[in-house]
């Protein structure tokens, strides 16, 4: 017999792992379209109307993309957790509703300006539905964020016959895991666009692109992710602390702490073993994770011990952090790397702009293993301390949940396959293309072509 609960966190984990990977990109990439159209009106240099160009492509492809996955997300509630909504439906509900609202509806409303309005509206007005659409991204973020952080620090509600009723929507809403999740997300957005223009971009000048629209976007990702790494590496210290006042134990599986202790070493590496709850092969600094959690060399932090049968399974928790934590260090180290020589010397090396292409998508590992410490480590619970995943899943047999899961499997494979290639696609094709002039408002972006001569014969 195949396990429907087991099956069905598999076919959730796999439409949420494709789906966030585009409103991951559209977040940021929003507010970067926003930017280089300003600094168009600003200055009417083409460079920037040339680099809005080629990026607003991209980001309606994202876009697309993200509200298609995003679509197959709702029907999951009611198809394999009828308990969730059945329990909460009265909180998350409302905040869905909200995310429709205040943002689906302004970002569709204002896409269609924003894509095909360069030369049919006024350039203020379409500077505005840029900004709006932008704005629109981050809206959606906040709702989903809302929902997400309430069922991992709920507040503001009262459980009546095992259904969750609001008494405070502001409690719900700023729920005490909120400010740092949201900020995490908005910071990895904008870490994983600065990597994909930057990677996009060093592709085009490794192709023999001399256009300034590649470098302008190249030096514009990598001045920004020099900045926004070291932010992203306090908020989430920050982020930390607050998961472990409210969830200790998800802390005790991202660092492999099995028995409570004082003076708990930071573990680098280590193979977690559950059955014999110790870790084999550890690379260890001595007391740094009770330093960096508490503050103090001896703080005393809860280990695994302390909530049996209450605590998520170790190793994916464990090995997604240090993934996440890895791939952070290596933007840094390469976003400081790169900002150097751009400002030194105004070029990156061959060796450094085929990293940059290799890490073109790094922003997605990073993203996905985070929010697999974030998800997985909420485990056993769907909503933490009150539904547990157990209690909310469907009921409908297993043999159903596998055949669409691997139907989903499928045809997501191919539709990554596709984005990735129609990006590169795009990467090359405007590598072949000409400057153009688009200095002047209502110009059209065709290049002149030369006339044929005076009685031209075929």
């Amino acid at each position: 017999m195949l396990d429907t609960l087991i099956l069905s966190r598999i076919q959730f984990a796999a439409n949420i792992s494709f789906h966030i990977l585009f409103p991951t990109i559209t977040i940021a990439l929003g507010w970067l379209l926003f930017y280089f159209k300003v600094r168009f009106d600003i200055s009417t240099h083409p460079v920037w109307m040339r680099a809005y160009r080629f990026w607003v492509k991209v980001f309606a492809l994202t876009f697309a993309l993200g509200v298609v996955s995003g679509i197959t997300m709702s029907f999951q509630f009611g198809t394999n957790w009828p308990g969730f909504m059945e329990s909460i439906g009265n909180i998350a509900g409302p905040l869905l509703a909200y995310e429709i609202l205040t943002a689906f509806f302004l970002e569709a409303t204002m896409l269609g300006i924003m894509l095909f309005g360069f030369n049919k509206v006024p350039r203020w007005a379409h500077t505005l539905a840029t900004f709006l659409v932008a704005l629109g991204t981050t809206f959606s973020a906040f709702w989903i964020i809302v929902l997400n952080s309430w069922m991992h620090t709920p507040a503001g509600f009262e459980m009546r016959d095992g259904v969750a009723h609001a008494t405070d929507w502001f409690a719900i809403i700023f729920n005490p895991s909120f400010p740092y999740r949201f900020t995490h997300m908005l910071i990895a957005s904008a870490l994983t666009v600065s990597f994909l223009v930057a990677g996009i971009s060093a592709y085009r000048i490794l192709r023999g692109d001399n256009k300034k629209a590649p470098r302008l976007t190249l030096k514009t990702a990598l001045l920004s992710a020099a900045i926004l790494a070291p932010t992203q590496a306090v908020v989430g210290d920050f982020h930390g602390l607050n998961t472990l006042e409210h969830q200790p134990q998800k802390v005790a599986a991202m660092e492999g702490i099995w028995h409570t202790q004082r003076g708990a070493p930071l573990v680098l590496f280590a193979i977690p073993d559950q059955e014999t709850q110790q870790n084999r092969f550890a690379i260890e600094i001595p007391k740094l994770a009770s330093l960096i959690l508490t503050h103090d060399a001896n703080g005393e932090l809860k280990g695994l011990n302390e909530f049996v049968g209450k605590h998520p399974p170790v190793a994916p928790v464990f090995y997604s952090f240090r993934v996440m934590v890895g791939i952070g260090m290596l933007m840094l180290l390469m976003a400081w790397w790169s900002s150097y020589r751009l400002l030194r010397y105004n070029s990156l090396s061959p060796l450094q702009l085929k990293i940059l292409i290799g890490m073109t998508f790094s922003g997605w590992v990073a993203t996905l293993a985070g929010w697999y410490v974030t998800e997985i480590g909420r485990q056993p619970y769907l909503v933490y301390g009150i539904l547990k995943t157990r209690d909310a899943v469907t009921t409908v047999p297993g043999e159903h949940v596998a055949l669409t899961l691997v139907m989903y499997l499928v045809l997501y494979a191919v539709l990554l396959t596709a984005y990735i290639k129609t990006l590169f696609w795009l990467a090359n094709r405007a590598v072949e293309v000409e400057e153009y002039d688009l200095t002047l408002p209502g110009l059209a972006e065709s290049r002149a072509k030369p006339s044929a001569p005076t009685g031209a014969s075929l």
